[in-house]
């Protein structure tokens, strides 16, 4: 499948011990977001700006989405620069310092005391993610190897870096005096650093080069990607400037439809990646892959739809805020994550077992190492979990709420059991 693709150059950097950690971690964040999502299920119906919802939120955009790329990219950064990571033991130090951050920002976020604890756990966030970018910085610059993908990588760690560094001077305004204004009116700005600088940057810049790989395809356009890069970095920066000068809102759809257009181009990009690829049969977790590309489009359609509404009326402005933030958290990077976990994590399981002993006779495809009737089970709680808990959103409807939030809880039960079941994994004996 696509060990050999990758069984080289993984095996020779980074350690499974540096990786695994981060995964189990996201996995946990992942069960305690929908638990909360169930004991909270009420806030959703109200404004978005309230402890809850900042709980929810932050679990995962940090424990979530965050960790579990943070450790994917420890694995994957070298294959794309064709070179050693700089340092394990920044990785170890990175994974530490946001285990324990974590959860004392957010709860300091569900009990809405913003103080010490609360201070101390952002703090540590960002020196967690200031390690990783010295990591990352030091891994690309000792490298012979220098392509779009890495430069992708890298400037997405920026963003990361500008993302939390504004999140913990925000949090810090809440008892000092340290932006011009109020920590709620930087909240947006905040927001689409870490979404479009960080998460949607990481997710190209990383994908543009595995899923040809993945795919076995010929397929290789880097001046579309140095587009696709302009047009997402550029639309970034414009928002901030619009942002920071007061800018009228319907200003707002030109950046808006730069990402768009990128998000497009990016799609295409992968579309010929496919049409292109030299092995037919493409496997389950693949195709999962590449709808979730698909699904990239979303947060921007409701964005737009969302910039609509505020021109329009301010009276949807509550409920299509929450259905946009619930869209890109449980949407399109949940939907990311579901698939790749299982295309990546079960390579790194093999690679540390059977990698040595593949002379010795027939052994297990990653494929073999999770259960995929409950990958389909998880899939399609999943899908039933996200679209009544949106619907839910956009109609004030508790009852609807409660249902996708008990969905959303089983499919984070099965993506741990699969999960466990994968790191747990013992090498199986002739």
């Amino acid at each position: 499948m696509f060990g050999p693709a990758l069984s080289s150059p993984v095996a020779r950097t980074t350690s499974h011990k540096v990786v695994i950690p981060f995964y189990v971690y996201a996995a946990f964040s992942f069960l305690v977001a929908t638990v909360l999502l169930l004991i909270s299920g009420g806030a959703f119906t109200g404004h978005y700006f309230q402890p809850h919802i900042l709980a929810i939120t932050h679990v995962m955009a940090l424990g979530w989405a965050t960790m579990i790329i943070l450790g994917a990219s420890h694995q994957l950064v070298p294959v794309l620069i064709e070179s050693d990571l700089y340092s394990t033991k920044l990785g170890h130090l990175s994974f530490g310092l946001a285990a324990v951050g974590i959860p004392l920002l957010v709860y300091g976020f569900y009990t809405f005391d913003l103080g010490v604890v609360a201070q101390l756990g952002g703090s540590l966030v960002t020196a967690a993610v200031l390690a990783y970018c010295v990591n990352i910085a030091l891994s690309i610059s000792e490298s012979k190897r220098k392509n779009v993908h890495a430069v992708f990588v890298f400037t997405a760690t920026l963003w990361l870096l500008l993302t939390v560094s504004l999140g913990l001077a925000m949090l810090f305004n809440f008892t000092a005096f340290v932006l011009p204004q109020d920590s709620l009116y930087f909240l947006s700005l905040h927001a689409h650093l870490g979404l479009v600088g960080w998460f949607l940057l990481l997710v190209m810049g990383v994908g543009s080069r595995l899923i040809p790989m993945f795919l076995i395809s010929k397929y290789s356009a880097p001046r579309l990607l140095w587009v696709v890069f302009a047009l997402v970095n550029t639309g970034l920066v414009l928002y901030g400037l619009l942002f920071l000068f007061h800018a009228a809102p319907g200003l707002s759809f030109v950046p808006a439809g730069m990402v768009l257009l990128a998000l497009l181009l990016f799609a295409y990009y992968c579309r010929q990646a496919y049409a292109q690829r030299i092995r037919k049969k493409v496997d389950d977790q693949m195709k999962i892959s590449l709808l979730a590309v698909v699904l990239l489009l979303l947060p921007t359609v409701v964005l737009l739809a969302l910039i609509g509404v505020l021109l329009a009326s301010s009276s949807a402005h509550a409920n299509v805020v929450l259905l946009y933030g619930f869209t890109i958290f449980f949407g399109w990077l949940t939907a990311i994550i579901l698939g790749m976990t299982f295309k990546t994590l079960p390579f790194i399981v093999w690679n540390k077992l059977y990698s040595h002993r593949a002379s010795l006779g027939k052994m297990p495809s990653p494929k073999d190492l999770f259960s995929e009737r409950v990958y389909r089970a998880m899939a399609l709680a999943y899908l039933l979990g996200f679209v009544l808990f949106g619907c839910g959103i956009l109609f004030a409807f508790p009852i609807l709420l409660v249902t996708g939030s008990i969905a959303l809880l089983i499919t984070a039960v099965l993506y741990n059991w699969n999960v466990m079941r994968l790191v747990n994994h013992k090498p199986f004996r002739k």
